[in-house]
């Protein structure tokens, strides 16, 4: 495609990344259809992306499009991938325009990028969305956490009721709603009052979990298992995420509360706790699927949906947490107390629901080591301790079948699978 630079250098700005965005889609299908593998967009082509529609510095002063003519562009792109039928073209296509070079357009890209699928979520433009789920799998995290930001920043903050547009799209594009979430939980980590979720995103997240509990797992039951993930990419799934914003939500909020006036409790605080307990609820309920998930798979006691070194530094960073509350001037001992146990009641119960499901895959030797710092906690000492024998078929957990670790050739032979903790009630406590 390198011959017709010349032909655009001509154009206006908008004329000339519109036809660029034409030969690209006709180039592509050419090389689909050579059955090159893998397919792969030249050089040439990818320094005319740049030059044409990201506007990186050339040989030549670019000129730059004007706000109108952005909007123009994005609209043509919307409408350039809704025509294509194909989606391996589409996917292509995305890559050539997006994939990040390590070069001074990256920024270029990431800016566009943002509006792009901003806008795709604006008019409900699912080839687009889908395409950015795949970018979001494929991309480092660093970035795929500045996307998340720009969309959170559009439908959560900037725009006043602007929440239920994004909130729609769970039936759309569920794999872009998956990535959308392991995004967010990796921005949103709650180590400060600036990294916590807004409490629309947190409302939206919940009702889509609560719709469809095998959403937050579409991206891993979609994954060929013989494809490895990138370096640094995305989790494959926002378990560990979610796991770790339900587990540090009591004292994340409580230790970013102003005091108030009255009661000790501010406005949104109630509502936020039930979302964060309701959240809790349905992340356990996710684990309780994986058995027969995995087992289909024939990966049950192999794969780790849960890894064990992010769970150690959760661990040290609720031990930081714990020691700080302790110093809260604007809480009460009683409450101290209150929701420290509520943090680690709900540590207690997602490592062991994660255990007994297969996916975490860990001795308890591995488990005592990393809560080692932490203070005691009667649920938790039991889960450390060991299974305890089954007496109550009523507990909550006790129901959800599993295929013995034997039926499967384990790479993790010294990790057997936990029998699930009965006869011990979970309470599913809210945070006020």
């Amino acid at each position: 495609m390198g011959d017709i630079r010349q032909s655009l250098l001509p154009r206006d700005v908008l004329s000339a990344a519109k036809e660029l965005l034409y030969h690209l889609d006709i180039y592509i299908c050419n090389l689909l259809q050579s059955g090159r593998q893998p397919p792969q967009v030249d050089s040439k082509t990818l320094e005319l992306v740049e030059e044409f529609i990201l506007h990186a510095p050339k040989d030549r002063n670019n000129p730059r499009m004007s706000a109108l003519q952005e909007l123009q562009l994005l609209e043509i792109m919307c409408s350039c991938f809704k025509e294509q039928s194909r989606d391996a073209v589409r996917q292509l296509m995305f890559s050539a325009l997006f994939s990040l070079q390590g070069n001074q357009a990256d920024e270029s890209r990431m800016t566009l990028l943002g509006k792009l699928v901003s806008m795709a979520i604006a008019v409900g433009r699912v080839p687009i969305l889908e395409c950015a789920a795949t970018w979001l799998q494929r991309t480092h995290r660093l970035y795929c956490v500045r996307l998340a930001q720009v969309l959170v920043d559009d439908y959560c903050s900037m725009v006043p009721g602007s929440v239920p547009t994004l909130q729609n799209i769970h039936s759309a594009s569920p794999r872009f709603c998956c990535q959308f979430i392991t995004a967010v939980t990796t921005l949103y980590d709650l180590s400060s009052e600036e990294l916590t979720p807004p409490s629309e995103l947190l409302g939206m997240i919940v009702s889509w979990i609560q719709d469809d509990l095998r959403l937050v797992l579409i991206t891993f039951l979609n994954t060929p298992l013989s494809g490895s993930q990138p370096i640094n990419s995305l989790d494959i799934t926002p378990l560990g995420g979610l796991v770790r914003w339900c587990v540090k939500e009591p004292l994340a909020y409580w230790r970013d509360k102003k005091p108030a006036l009255t009661n000790g409790i501010t406005g949104s605080e109630p509502d936020v706790g039930t979302l964060f307990s309701t959240l809790h609820l349905s992340v356990l309920q996710v684990f309780m699927l994986l058995p027969n998930i995995l087992n289909e798979k024939g990966l049950f006691g192999r794969l780790a949906l849960l890894q064990l070194e992010p769970l150690a530094t959760l661990t040290a960073e609720l031990s930081r947490m714990l020691d700080q509350a302790e110093k809260q001037t604007h809480m009460s001992s009683v409450d101290t107390h209150a929701l420290s146990q509520l943090t680690l009641d709900r540590l207690a119960q997602a490592l062991q629901v994660a255990m007994a499901s297969g996916a975490l895959l860990c001795s308890r030797e591995d488990l005592r080591a990393i809560c080692s710092r932490l203070p005691h906690n009667n649920l938790l000492q039991l889960v450390l301790s060991g299974p305890v024998i089954p007496h109550a078929a009523h507990s909550p957990i006790a129901h959800t079948p599993h295929a013995p670790l034997a039926s499967h050739p384990s790479s993790h032979p010294q990790y057997p699978a936990q029998p699930f903790m009965t006869g011990i009630p979970f309470p599913f406590r809210p945070s006020h």
